[in-house]
Parts: structure tokens; sequence; C-alpha cells
């Protein structure tokens, strides 16, 4: 099968079907100008032949009737799909009737001028037909009128001037259709790059329209009457309070709230300097709500030039400052652990030598406090530096496919043995571990880490007696659930506030790294960490740290779906270390 001809190809059904009905308006006329020309060549006396008129009638209806009509003519025909161009249907009644009806007038009347009408369906044919199709019919007209013009000749009459007007009236028909095809290319070829840059344009407001809609910055476009023409859901979440807005068109001047950033507006487009970096505005909202926003501006032209539209960025100061706070948490972050690390090598040189002296001071009973004290203080900042280093930032956490119940089994034991808990029924502490199967992807030793601060902090603040430590191990769906609940009083309110602050410690000698270290390790493999009160059921009375543990099955639907502490959820002390 030959390669479809590529010149129309590229033309969208539309557009043929809009220059068919052009051409059938054209025809159309073309037949009333034959009708007109025969009944005035009737009122000059010169009467046409009865065959002339009856096919000029004809024409003239057919071509009136096929615009008036399309549907019975097959205007509204599919285009094909295996071909571009017209239909059969359409090609018959409108190029077809052509070439029958001019070839039939000029052979009734071989010395008339209807020779030209074939410039009609050889210019159809090259705007609405592929090459070789075009050329074939400018090749047919062309043998029409060559034939013509032989059968003159033949008859005895003079046809050499005949034939030669025949040759040329055939040539400008190939040339006309050579012509009106070429045009038609490009004209395909120019709606192909147009169609190419309309989707380009409309894939690129798409993913505009998107990324506008994600960004968690507030973007509006406002004109200077203080119209806002669009707004993103962040913009409209900043400027609603506890109502929903929609995204535009809305007039500032309709909420007194907005005021502030009306005027702002008004002022920046009178030609009042705005900084670069945007200026604070206080949005009162009414009975002691009020949100202090950080708003830039920019100007799609500037203001004098005649543009009246400005696009507003909007920030939450309240995001601002907690943004600002988590960049110098985690450069404080960075700065500890590099002092951290100086700080190890020196502090263990203090330790050999303390213990050094410690030797040579055995003799002396005055001295030995002394040694035991920067002893103690050694193991103090040890820890310290242990626990800074532990929550450095760009250490990638590496998780292992863990038999959690063993482990716990054996972290417990030997925390009871280092605490020199009495065994038995007089023990404070009781296990009560679920399935021996269940996995967790974990490290081993950062949850040995977790689960030796949790007792230490539960026993830390236990009412003395047996049972009063539990630490309960279940599975709940995708996670493990590992609760260690201590009979205590609960937490002050004061305390609450900066449970998840480091270096908050209600102690003299407490470092306040304990619970950050805990949360931070939890959230680093996908799990979390909350403090419940318990109230009622076999452990009310008791406050429970819950932890919960990622199971390895579909780490990327389990890492989606974090549950959340919740605003009930808290830590009831921050001093935590592990021994």
């Amino acid at each position: 099968m030959p390669a479809p001809d590529p010149t129309l190809g590229a033309i969208s059904a539309g557009t043929v079907q809009r220059l068919y009905r052009a051409f059938m308006g054209a025809r159309a006329a073309l037949g009333l100008a034959v009708l007109a020309t025969q009944s005035l060549a009737g009122l000059m006396g010169a009467r046409p032949a009865g065959w002339v008129a009856l096919l000029s009638l004809i024409y003239g209806v057919q071509a009136v009737l096929a615009w008036l009509l399309p549907r019975w003519f097959g205007g509204g025909d599919a285009p094909p799909k295996d071909r571009p161009g017209l239909t059969t249907r359409q090609i018959v009644v409108s190029i077809g009737v052509d070439v029958i009806l001019f070839s039939l007038l000029q052979l009734h009347e071989p010395s008339g001028t209807y020779g030209a009408l074939f410039f009609m369906p050889a210019l159809m044919g090259g705007a609405l037909q592929p090459r070789l199709r075009a050329l074939g019919i400018a090749a047919l007209a062309s043998l029409v009128l060559l034939g013509v013009g032989g059968w003159v000749v033949l008859m005895g009459h003079e046809g050499g001037l005949r034939l030669s007007q025949a040759g040329l009236l055939g040539c400008g028909l190939f040339v006309v259709t050579l012509l009106a095809n070429e045009i038609a290319g490009r004209l395909a070829r120019e709606e192909r790059a147009a169609r190419g840059s309309l989707e380009y344009a409309r894939q690129q407001a798409d993913l505009n329209r998107l990324v506008i809609e994600e960004m968690e910055e507030g973007v509006a476009v406002v004109d200077r009457r203080g119209l806002v023409r669009t707004a993103n859901p962040a913009a409209r979440g900043l400027l609603a309070e506890g109502a929903s807005l929609r995204a535009g068109p809305f007039r500032l001047d309709a909420t007194p709230a907005w005021l502030p950033l009306l005027r702002a507006i008004e002022r920046a487009f009178g030609g009042e300097h705005w900084p670069e970096a945007g200026r604070d505005l206080l949005l009162d909202f009414g009975r002691g709500s009020q949100r202090s926003l950080r708003v830039r501006m920019r100007f799609t032209l500037r203001p004098l030039d005649g543009d009246d539209l400005c696009v507003l960025f909007l920030e939450d100061n309240r995001l601002l400052e907690a943004r600002n706070r988590q960049e110098k948490l985690a450069a404080m972050g960075r700065v500890s652990a590099g002092i951290a690390h100086e700080i190890r090598n020196p502090l263990t040189a203090i330790a050999q030598a303390n213990a050094l002296l410690a030797e040579d001071c055995a003799q002396d009973p005055r001295l030995e406090p002394l040694t035991r004290m920067v002893a103690s203080n050694v193991e103090r900042l040890k820890r310290l530096v242990d626990d800074v280093m532990e929550v450095a930032p760009g250490i990638a956490p590496v998780a292992l496919t863990l038999t959690v119940a063993p482990l716990l089994r054996e972290y417990a034991a030997d925390w009871a043995a280092t605490q020199r808990l009495p065994e038995g029924e007089a023990s404070p502490l009781r296990l009560e571990l679920g399935s021996e199967t269940s996995t967790v992807s974990f490290d081993p030793e950062h949850l040995r880490r977790i689960l030796i601060n949790l007792l230490d902090n539960g026993l830390r603040h236990a009412h003395p007696g047996p049972a009063t430590l539990r630490v309960q191990q279940t599975e709940e769906g995708d996670w493990v659930r590992l609760s260690v609940f201590s009979r205590a009083d609960p937490i002050p309110a004061e305390v609450e506030r900066h449970l998840f602050e480091p270096f908050f410690s209600t102690r003299s000698r407490g470092s306040g790294l304990g619970l950050y270290i805990c949360r931070e390790l939890c959230e680093r493999y996908g799990g979390s960490i909350a403090y419940h009160r318990v109230e009622t059921g076999p452990a009310a009375g008791a406050n429970e740290f819950r932890v919960l543990l990622p199971r390895p099955a579909s780490p990327a639907a389990v890492l989606a779906s974090i549950p959340s502490p919740g605003p009930d959820s808290h830590f009831p002390d921050t001093e935590l270390h592990e021994r």
C-alpha cells in the first residue's frame, strides 16, 4: 500500500469542511452567473441552444441546492479516516458534477468559452484533495478540452487555434491545481504548527495552574480597583478566617478585614515604593482574631505604563517565624555536632588521666571524692555528647527487619539487671508481649535506646511498688505498637507546652534531649511516639508512652500513612538518656 500523501494529511476535518462549504458557495455563485449569462444573451437576441440552456439550468439549480442543503449533498458526511480530503459522495456532487456538466457544455458548443469553467473543479481539487488526485482532475479536464479541440479538427473546422488554446488552458489548469495544492499544504503545515503551539500552551497553562494551586505561598491577581481576579487555595486560606472563599473574582472592599491590603494596593498603584522583600500587614477579623501577613507585590508592567494588574504574594508570618526557627535549629544542630565531635577526644583524655590519678591517690582518702566527682561528670559529658551526635543531621538511617518480641525481652532484662530491680512478683516491671513473630523495620540499637530511655523515665516518675511499670507489645494494622505504662502523676500543663523542645528539662542536671531524641529516632524510620494519660481500663491512672513501629511489608504505603500524634499527645518528661 503506498504511503498517504502528506500534503493535506495535517488539515483538520473541521478545516476541510469549512473550505468545502466555501467552495460550494462559490459553485452556487458560479451557477447563478451561468444562468444570468444565458438569460442576458437571450435578452440581447443571441438565443442560446436548448441543450446549453438546459445544462446551465441544471448546473445552477444543483449548485444552489448543494450550498443551501449541505446534508442532502454530502456536506455533513464524516471525513475519511484512511485518507485525507473529501468523501466520495462530496467529490461526486461537487467536482464530479462540474467536470461532467462543463464537458457537456464544451462538447455541445466547442466555440463557447465554457473551458474557463474547468478552473473551478481544478481549484477545488487542488485545495481539497491530495496532490495526485488533484492532478488527475486537472488531467481529466485537460483531456476533455483537447478532445473537443481534436474533434473540431476532425470535423473539418479550423481547429489549430482551438487546439493551442485548449493546450494553454490545460497547462493553466495544471498550474492552478499545483498552486492551490501548495497553498493547501502550506495551510496544513501552519495549522499543524498552530495546533502544536496551542497544545504546548495548554500544557504550560495546566502546569502553571497546578504549580500555583499547590504552592504553600498565597498568590492572588488584583487590579487597581481592588478586584481579585483569581487566588490560589493558599491565598484564600490566608484571607478567609474560618470560612470558605471562592477562587475569584471578589472585591477587597467587601470585607473590613481586607481594607489594609486594599489601601496598600492603592498606594502601590499610586506610585509609592513597595520593598522587594515586602511589608507586614495586620488583618483584623474581629473577636480578637488577627493575622499578620508578609505581602510582596509584583506588576506585570510598571503601573505608570498603564497596566492595572498586580500579583500579590502572601505569607503567614507565623509560618515564616517557624521556618526561621527550623533553619536556626538545623544550623545549631550542625554546630553542636561539630563541637561534640571536638569535645569527645579531650574528654577521653580527661577520663584516662583521672583513672591514673585515682590509682595514685588510692592511699589518700581526701582525694578519692574528687576523683569520683571528675569521673561522674566525665560520664555525664559523654552521655551528652552521644545524645548530640545521635540526632546530628546528615546521618542516613539503615533499617533492618527485626523480630521485636525477643529483642524487647532481652533489652528489658538487661535494664532490670542494671537497675538492680527485685525479681519475681516484687519487681516493678511487667512484660506483656504479643506475637513472637512480629517484625518491624528499625535499627536494633536505636530500638534499644528508645526502650531504655522510656523505662528510665517511667521508673523515675512511677509510684513505688510492684507492677508499676509495664511494657506492652501488640499489632495494629501496618504497625507494631510498643507501649510503656507507668503509674505516676499526670504531667503539669506548663510542662506540656515545652515537651518537644530540645534542651528543656525539669531536672537541674538534665540535658533535655531524652524525649527529643526518641522522637527524632522514631521519625527517622517512619514511626511516631506519643503520650497519653490513661483514665479508664486496667491501666487507669498511668502515663502511656505509645511508640508505633513500621512493619517491613509495603514500605511505601507505610510511609504514606504515618499517623499523627494528635493535639492530645504529649510526652511526660524530656530528661531521658541511655545508660
